[in-house]
């Protein structure tokens, strides 16, 4: 076993590492809107705002065939599954990476119409674009790293990724001492391009594959249309589900008011999701190699123990992020935007309980993708999705006066129901 390996196998070791990979991609996150907010005048910014809600939507129009390749490959990996009764097979992999980057296609030409249109006005389309594309790499990155987890390469990723992350933060961080934002987001774009086609490419070889299984689109694309076409149907319609209910209060809000506070304050709310969901992937993440392997081999009491351990450090993590927003969410928002606005300490613990509800979404959702629930989670998604696409428009009607506060309100509640179905989830799928 090399050294790799056995790091690999230790949980703790694994934890840390993707907790640190966290940590880098928080202060990526929050590095681009520090930087962002600062080199380009505020309309431009949240016309900015709006490109980054369309990427979130290129970015999650996967529609989740990236987790349904981690579990079907794991099963395949851990023996459960047999290449002859419909099980994993190589050439899904060949098929899945053209998707990603037809959906790649798609969402630039869309973007160049918005932007040769007006309907996506700014002075820099250049700039945009590239951020665009920079983003949209994760694409083809989430299906190496959900590969390379389903045959026990976790850690590989991480490491592969801190880098990765290193390098664009430092070129972020140029833009406020006189590098060009152009060539900033190039650059950050040819070091993601190198980081990810290494890692497809050790993907290739762990899996012994060839040429010939990139390109097998045709077989490759029967027998996914053969043996998994239903779970691809409802991780579809799951992620679009998700998509919007976490990324259309851009959109509402934009349509519902001219004033930029309340879209600012929401998309402070998102960053701090953001940030905790992160967290909370990363203790899943580690303990997913077990928490599967004890679930397929029907290990129920070893399900639960392991389950009662991540749920307990998802909010633990939200402890820790509560606390934080009550001691420096003010400055931290203040800061964040360039003293643009302020934020209350109402919308604050709106905000904190929104993040109770979705530490437990998270947990759920992490998981039972993992196994396979695809159809389980779509019908668990519908009540958030209805309960997003109407707090806009509910707070209008219901105090016109308060709509910020009204928004979270409802936003907050929205989360707390599904909060309650994801719960009543976790105990059926703990008794086994």
């Amino acid at each position: 076993m090399t050294r790799l390996a056995r790091l690999e196998s230790s949980a703790r070791i694994l934890a840390l590492v993707k907790l640190a990979n966290v940590a880098l991609i928080l202060i990526w996150g929050f590095a681009v809107t520090f930087v962002f907010v600062r080199v380009l005048p505020l309309a431009e910014f949240q016309a900015f705002l709006l490109l980054v809600a369309f990427g979130n939507f290129t970015i999650s129009a996967e529609f989740g065939l990236t987790s349904i390749i981690y579990a079907r490959l794991r099963r395949h990996w851990l023996g459960e599954a047999k290449e002859g009764d419909g099980g994993f097979r190589l050439e899904e992999m060949g098929v899945i990476f053209l998707f990603l980057a037809l959906l790649v296609m798609a969402g630039a030409l869309i973007l160049i119409a918005a932007l040769g249109l007006g309907w996506l006005r700014t002075g820099v389309p250049l700039l945009f674009f590239l951020f665009f594309l920079s983003a949209c790499l994760n694409l083809p990155a989430l299906l190496a790293k959900r590969a390379l987890a389903a045959v026990d390469g976790n850690l590989l990723w991480e490491l592969l990724d801190c880098g990765r992350r290193v390098v664009t933060i430092g070129l972020l961080t140029a833009m406020l001492f006189g590098l060009d934002p152009v060539v900033s987001v190039a650059l950050q774009l040819a070091a993601s391009i190198v980081v990810i086609g290494w890692a497809i490419g050790h993907v290739h070889r762990r899996l012994g594959m060839t040429g010939a299984h990139w390109m097998a689109f045709r077989s490759g694309g029967g027998h996914v249309r053969s043996h998994y076409l239903s779970d691809i149907g409802a991780s579809v319609l799951f992620t679009l589900s998700d998509i919007v209910a976490y990324n259309a209060p851009y959109f509402t809000i934009a349509a519902a008011t001219s004033d930029p506070r309340p879209m600012l304050v929401f998309d402070f709310f998102f960053k701090m999701s953001r940030s905790l969901s992160m967290l909370v992937r990363a203790v899943v993440e580690a303990a997913l190699p077990r928490i599967t392997r004890a679930f397929h081999a029907g290990e129920s009491v070893r399900f639960r123990q392991l389950m009662l351990r991540v749920s307990a450090a998802g909010l633990a993590f939200w402890g820790g992020v509560s606390l934080a927003l009550l001691v420096v969410g003010e400055r931290l928002f203040r800061l964040l935007f360039a003293g643009h606005a302020g934020i209350s300490r109402i919308d604050i613990s709106l905000i904190i309980v929104a993040l109770a509800a979705l530490t437990i979404v998270c947990v759920s959702v992490y998981v039972q993708t993992a196994l396979g629930r695809f159809r389980h989670l779509l019908a668990r998604s519908l009540p958030l999705l209805a309960g997003s696409l109407a707090s806009a428009p509910l707070a209008v009607l219901l105090l016109p006066g308060r709509f910020d506060v009204a928004f979270l309100a409802l936003y907050a509640a929205t989360l707390g129901f599904a909060g309650l179905l994801h719960i009543l989830s976790l105990r059926s799928l703990a008794r086994g």
